[in-house]
């Protein structure tokens, strides 16, 4: 299945909001702190973008104006265009000035995030990991151990976010696996090579590389991760996704799968 994503940053973002709807305008300026309004802009300009690209609508400020972004029951964002569900299925992220949204087909259960690689506490490790995950960080070393935190972080937060409930479920239920580079993710009836510490610190930055995250309750998910810089992302879905497709914003890209 093909997904598509798209980043854009605080400086792509206009400075006028005529590309937001009446409801828009009226959520935004209901915001109180500065941060939190630039976060919802930033997060509202890349889904809107990724959207109309995707679905290869005219991106014009009126035009980004008629799609609209509605959180769902759950929180997870939901595409309408002129009030009318559109086509796609989307997850959004956003942090220290980038946003990432996913776009897959409608119906998809989908979910993307963003992370920093920075370091983080043995507390935080003991509290959000599970026994198999801090077995796996206690393999790596102390300098590639960044790198893999926020790496189980971020596929935790797609996979709860693609389950519709985000961190309302305990991090714990979700288990990141690092799939073998030569193994795509979905063969053999889904089943995926064992992690070893070695084909992480092999694997290539710049470049989408697999993972797997297990939900206790039985549902897996495949999915990709990347690291540029010291930002990395990361995108599950189900069905399996084939390798991310960046949506660039000069070119129709296709919808379908």
């Amino acid at each position: 299945m093909d997904v598509y994503w798209l980043e854009q940053a605080e400086s792509d973002v206009p400075v006028e909001d005529h590309w937001l709807n009446v409801s828009e305008a009226a959520r935004l300026n209901a915001m109180r702190f500065a941060k939190r309004r630039a976060d919802w802009r930033l997060g509202r300009w890349a889904a809107k973008c990724a959207v109309a690209t995707y679905l290869d609508v005219p991106r014009h400020l009126q035009a980004l104006a008629n799609i609209e972004i509605r959180p769902a029951p759950s929180g997870a964002p939901e595409v309408f265009i002129l009030d009318t569900p559109a086509p796609a299925s989307i997850s959004l992220s956003h942090r220290d000035g980038t946003a990432l949204c996913a776009v897959a087909p409608s119906g998809v259960a989908l979910g993307c995030d963003l992370e920093l690689v920075e370091p983080r506490s043995d507390a935080f490790i003991a509290d959000y990991f599970t026994a198999e995950e801090q077995a796996l960080v206690a393999r790596m070393s102390l300098e590639d151990r960044p790198r893999l935190l926020a790496l189980l972080w971020s596929a935790k937060e797609s996979a709860l976010k693609a389950l519709g409930a985000g961190l309302r479920l305990d991090t714990r239920s979700v288990v990141v696996t690092v799939v073998d580079a030569l193994q795509r993710c979905g063969e053999s009836g889904g089943k995926v090579a064992e992690d070893t510490a070695l084909s992480f610190q092999q694997s290539c930055v710049n470049s989408w590389r697999p993972l797997q995250v297990r939900y206790i309750e039985g549902h897996n998910f495949c999915g990709w991760w990347q690291q540029t810089g010291n930002l990395l992302r990361t995108l599950v879905a189900v069905p399996p996704p084939l390798p991310p497709t960046p949506l660039a914003l000069q070119t129709a890209s296709r919808t379908s799968t």
